[in-house]
């Protein structure tokens, strides 16, 4: 057996073996001791392999779906190792095979996958000193996917692309390997090896030609992409292997290209927070505010749009005119219809693994009904719901085989039997009949012996030893019949067996195994009629998915009250009344206020506002909204305005907030410079840029040089759409000397020594920061609060002097006592131990008379 197992895992070197033995899988070696350490099991040692104890751990093999997920979370393979052979025949160790090889990038059991996610195999291929190849794949949807770009552009490809697995060659350069580790530890993903024969294009030709059933990629306008073709070897042979077959599911692909998506940098995706909050949360985002969908392929569709918005419109005006279409009350019938429709998409892709399970059938059986009464319902002009009835037309016979095939109510697993209606199969059902009427045909037999041989005390009966038996009495032993052959004698008795009773023996002992390998073959007899349906059940499911993901938009765009978007050929964006729907929502939920809606004009006589207001006033929030509601327009969503006018946009660029990244040796200011630098070289003149408090990294001096010369750099060179918040009040001189540059501020009002935030833009330059009231309203010490009035103080009456004049170290005045307002010093004085109930509300009054005379 060990000799079997070494051999197996000779193959697999790299990857967990989990190896079928009876009821459990068991790692040996090497493996248990990993296997042990990160999933928390025993190590254990049984007998001798070599004259060394064999170190062994195991799982059991009906829970092996909660460790698998537990060792892919932690970014591990797992070879599974299955009794192939029969334990009758077998002489020695059962036949054994790895039927499959898990991964973090080919998953396909739905107990391991989210069901708004995807799992997405990346293979990159470093094919010259400039240019790479790139193809990557989820298995579960089957859709092949192919791009090349320039080496310097791998990690926004990446993180556009958010793999779960990487693939590389083994003979990349140690700067390229190097590069890559730093990317997964940035982005999380599992990276892999693999020979560097298998980043061979003209494989990757013939297997991409294979897998299309083509004889060239024209149409796919994929020809030239050798790089990527490369890079497509690797992939559909590593996919493969980790089947044990072909993806025959794998039947499109597309070409990604630079210029044809709105580039969303890994930087604009975190602080948009649109799949996940800045902390990593999954909630809440803008995703995560839009994802009403009844099905997870619907979600999946959906954040796919969002993460992917393309520069060309015909596309988001198409899903537009949809929603419009579905807001009138047709929204609500279809996705009544969509709720509890199951996951079309991964069970089509599992029934072209053969991996499909038989509830998993029953679900597609009830999903395909809903497809058709969906599709009547959709009796609607609109070309893109037109093209989504026609899509989920179900194919011909597919319903009536699942049907006729599958019971209503199947055991979970194929193994465990009870799969396969009755009716389907005479030889299933006949063997069923023997398990259930055993009992039956014996008393029968029983009766009818008696009445042949006239022995009234015949018994007919049955034990574990000696099988099925007529037992008779010494005294009648004269009037048996002559057909019947002794099968063993006892002290009073002697039992018979008969031929009729010897082929019902033979039926029923065997029928359970037989019952369960004819039910095995019959369910593979479906798999294989399923298959000519893998092309239409994967264009259903899209179809499906579509729907839902239109469906929730039509449904946000009413329940959140967001507006039509307007696409227009000339540069600029116009919103009105423009709202952050995740602040706005949050809001709600917690303190029930109405948000603050504010407008903004960009075009090519103002192509930059410069930002001041105290923080907390909303600059950070007005910048993202504008971001936001450029993104929703581009996906084909209504937006979060009144109105909105949108010009021509290649990207969405943003440098927000502060943060280090150590393990890149990087500070909070390195960073910052690095994220700054990348938009100036990226940023054109259809690009919205956000930059919040640029140069606040460094010395005043410094940060205020960089951030004058970023905003001119932005203004003259780059002629972006600029948001451009700071704090320095020198640059509020900008717009003097640049025409496409205004003044805007966030709006505040002070009541005495405190500040309220107004939230609204205003035209011109704010009058000051108000950072101190903001301080205070952190909660910091008084003491600290008025020094730092008193040096500001200072620093403001020095104006025409240089600021080194001026001793910032200096204690407040009044004997650096504390200063107090009115109301302070009166809160002071009160004793509450020593007043009546009058006094305390006399003095209650008064307070409140101090506070309106502040």
């Amino acid at each position: 057996m060990m000799a079997q197992y070494l051999a197996i895992k000779a193959q697999h070197p790299h990857t967990l073996v989990f190896y079928r033995m009876g009821d459990f899988y068991e790692l040996f070696y090497a493996d248990a001791e990993k296997a042990a350490r990160l999933l928390d099991i025993t190590l254990t040692k049984r007998g001798n392999s070599a004259g060394e104890p064999v170190v062994m751990a195991g799982v059991p093999f009906h829970s092996v779906e909660g460790y698998l997920a537990r060792l892919i979370k932690q970014g591990e393979s797992v070879a599974i190792c299955e009794q192939v052979g029969d334990v009758a025949t077998s002489k020695g160790p059962v036949e054994r095979k790895v039927v499959r090889v898990v991964t973090p990038g080919t998953l396909t059991d739905t107990e391991l996958l989210n069901d708004k996610s995807e799992a997405i195999l990346l293979a990159v291929h470093q094919g010259s000193r400039h240019r790479l190849g790139l193809a990557w794949l989820s298995v579960t949807q089957g859709a092949l996917q192919l791009a090349e770009c320039a080496a310097d552009e791998l990690e926004a490809w990446v993180a556009r692309i958010s793999p779960s697995e990487l693939l590389f060659s083994a003979d990349v350069t140690p700067v390229f390997a190097q590069r890559l580790k730093a990317m997964r530890s940035a982005a999380s993903f599992s990276l892999t090896e693999r020979g560097e024969w298998q980043f061979d294009s003209g494989l990757g030709l013939r297997k991409l030609l294979e897998q299309l059933n083509s004889a060239t990629l024209a149409a796919w306008n994929a020809e030239e992409l050798v790089q990527a073709h490369a890079a497509a070897a690797a992939l559909l042979t590593y996919a493969e292997h980790t089947q044990g077959r072909a993806l025959s599911h794998v039947q499109s692909l597309q070409v990604q290209r630079d210029d044809e998506l709105i580039d969303l940098p890994v930087t604009t995706r975190r602080n948009l927070e649109l799949v996940q909050t800045l902390r990593g949360e999954d909630s809440p985002t803008l995703f995560s505010l839009l994802d009403t969908c009844m099905t997870g392929m619907g979600s999946r569709m959906l954040k796919s749009w969002l993460l992917e918005p393309r520069r060309e419109r015909s596309q988001a005006l198409q899903r537009h005119d949809a929603i419009a279409t579905l807001r009138d009350n047709l929204w609500q019938q279809l996705r009544a219809s969509l709720k509890g429709t199951s996951d079309v998409e991964r069970i089509t892709a599992r029934i072209a693994l053969r991996q499909v399970r038989p509830r998993e059938l029953v679900g597609l059986k009830q999903s395909i009904e809903r497809a058709a009464q969906l599709s009547t319902q959709l009796t609607v002009s609109d070309p893109l719901l037109a093209e989504v009835a026609a899509s989920m037309s179900p194919p011909d016979g597919c319903y009536t085989m699942l049907a006729r095939t599958i019971k209503d109510e199947p055991a979970a697993l194929v193994r465990d039997g009870g799969v396969i209606a009755a009716g389907l199969d005479a030889e299933l059902d006949e063997l069923r009949a023997i398990q259930d009427n055993c009992d039956g045909f014996l008393l029968e037999l029983e009766v009818k012996e008696r009445a042949r041989t006239g022995i009234a005390n015949l018994r007919v009966q049955f034990n574990k030893v000696h099988g099925f038996y007529i037992e008779i009495t010494q005294s009648q032993l004269d009037k048996i019949p002559a057909d019947y052959r002794r099968r063993q004698t006892l002290k009073n008795a002697e039992r018979f067996i008969t031929p009729e009773l010897k082929a019902f023996e033979d039926k029923a002992l065997s029928a359970q195994d037989r019952a369960l390998a004819r039910e095995k073959w019959l369910y593979e007899q479906l798999l294989d009629q399923l298959q000519p349906h893998v092309g239409a059940l994967t264009r259903l499911a899209r179809a499906m998915a579509s729907l839902d993901a239109l469906c929730a938009l039509a449904e946000r765009s009413l329940v959140l009250n967001w507006c039509r978007p307007q696409f227009t050929r000339e540069p600029g964006i116009e919103i009105t009344q423009g709202r952050h729907p995740v602040v706005e929502s949050r809001l709600a939920e917690t303190t029930g206020g109405s948000f603050i809606a504010n407008d903004t004009r960009l075009g090519p006589k103002q192509r930059m506002q410069v930002i001041t207001g105290p923080n907390m006033g909303g600059k950070s929030t007005y910048m993202r909204q504008v971001a936001i509601i450029c993104l929703l327009a581009a996906m084909g969503s209504y937006v979060p305005a009144q109105a909105c006018r949108l010009g021509p946009m290649d990207a969405i660029h943003t440098r927000i907030g502060a943060a280090d990244d150590l393990a890149n040796a990087q500070s909070t200011f390195m960073l910052e410079m690095t994220e700054a630098a990348q938009i100036l070289h990226a940023a054109t003149a259809n690009s919205l840029v956000l930059m919040d408090e640029i140069g606040r990294g460094t010395s005043t001096f410094d940060g205020l040089a960089l951030a004058s010369g970023i905003a001119a750099h932005l203004h003259d060179k780059s002629q972006s759409f600029t948001l451009f918040a700071t704090h320095y009040f020198e640059l509020t001189e900008f717009p003097a000397k640049h025409h496409a540059a205004v003044n805007v501020h966030v709006s505040a009002a002070e009541s005495g020594t405190d500040i309220v935030f107004l939230h609204e833009i205003q035209p011109g330059p704010a009058s000051r920061s108000y950072g101190i009231q903001v301080a205070k309203l952190a909660g910091m010490p008084t003491g600290v609060v008025n020094h730092a009035r008193h040096a500001l103080t200072a620093l403001e009456n020095q104006q025409t002097l240089s600021r080194e004049q001026v001793d910032l170290f200096e204690a407040p005045p009044a004997a650096q006592a504390p200063m107090h307002s009115a109301v302070e010093a009166a809160v002071g004085a009160l004793n509450p131990d020593a007043m009546s109930p009058r006094e305390a509300l006399d003095a209650l009054y008064q307070l409140k008379n101090l506070q309106d005379k502040l």
